[in-house]
C-alpha cells in the first residue's frame, strides 16, 4: 500500500474537519440549549432557550418545549442568529460539494487540473465563510449573556441565564470549519509530488508505444 502525499493528507483532513464542523453547526442551529436558567427556589426545574423554542425540564414531568410564536418578538441577537446559522448551514453544504469535486482522490475530471484546483479553492473559501457565520451568532449570544449576568441593575434575587451546551458546539463548529477550509486552500495551492508527474510521464510513454506511426511522423518533420 503506497503512502499518501502530504497534499492528499491535507485535503482529506480538511474535508473531514469541514464535514464535522458542518454537522455540528446544524446541531447548534436546532438545539434549544443556547442558554440555561436554573431556579434557586426550585432546583428540580431547568429552563433552556434556543433559536426556535424554549424548554423546561422538570423531574416529575420531563422536558416540555414550546416553539416561539413570532420571529419579530425575539431579541435582536436571536433574530440575527437564526439568519446567520441558516447561512452557515447553507454555505457549509455548498462548500463541501465544491471541495469534494476538487479532491485529488476523486477521479472525476482528473485531466482538468485547473478546474479541480479552482473548485478546491472555492470550497475552502466558502467553508471558511461558513465558519465565520457560525462563530458570530454564538459569540454574540454569549456576550449578551455575560453582560446580563453581571448587570448590577438587576436584583441578585433574579435568576441569571448562563451558557448552554449549544454555544460550545457552535464554537467547535466554527473553528472546525475555519480549520478545514484553511487546510483545503493550502492543499490547493501546494504543488503535486514528483510521483504524480512520473505518473503522467509513464502515461505519455505508454501512449507513444500504442501509436508508433504518429511518433515516426513527428521524427520525419
Amino acid at each position: 500500500m503506497m503512502a499518501l502525499e502530504p497534499r492528499s493528507v491535507a485535503q482529506l483532513a480538511g474535508a473531514s474537519l469541514s464535514l464535522l464542523g458542518w454537522v455540528l453547526s446544524c446541531l447548534t442551529n436546532y438545539l434549544p440549549q443556547w442558554k440555561n436558567l436554573n431556579l434557586d427556589l426550585n432546583e428540580m426545574e431547568n429552563w433552556t432557550v434556543g433559536l426556535w423554542q424554549a424548554c423546561v425540564t422538570q423531574e416529575e414531568v420531563g422536558t416540555q418545549c414550546k416553539d416561539f410564536d413570532s420571529f419579530l418578538a425575539l431579541p435582536a441577537e436571536l433574530r440575527v442568529s437564526r439568519v446567520l446559522m441558516f447561512l452557515s448551514n447553507g454555505l457549509g453544504l455548498l462548500g463541501l460539494l465544491a471541495a469534494g469535486l476538487g479532491l485529488d482522490c476523486l477521479r472525476l475530471g482528473e485531466s482538468r487540473r485547473g478546474l479541480k484546483k479552482g473548485l478546491l479553492i472555492l470550497g475552502g473559501t466558502v467553508l471558511w465563510a461558513a465558519g465565520v457565520a457560525a462563530l458570530v451568532p454564538v459569540s454574540w449570544v454569549a456576550h449578551r449573556t455575560v453582560r446580563e449576568f453581571w448587570d448590577e441593575t438587576v436584583p441578585e434575587i433574579v435568576p441569571r441565564w448562563e451558557f448552554g451546551e449549544a454555544l460550545f458546539l457552535g464554537w467547535f463548529a466554527g473553528f472546525f470549519l475555519l480549520l478545514g477550509g484553511g487546510l483545503l486552500n493550502c492543499a490547493a495551492c501546494s504543488t503535486r509530488a514528483a510521483r504524480a508527474s512520473g505518473h503522467y510521464v509513464a502515461a505519455e510513454t505508454q501512449d507513444r508505444r500504442q501509436h508508433p506511426e504518429t511518433n515516426k511522423t513527428h521524427l520525419k518533420i
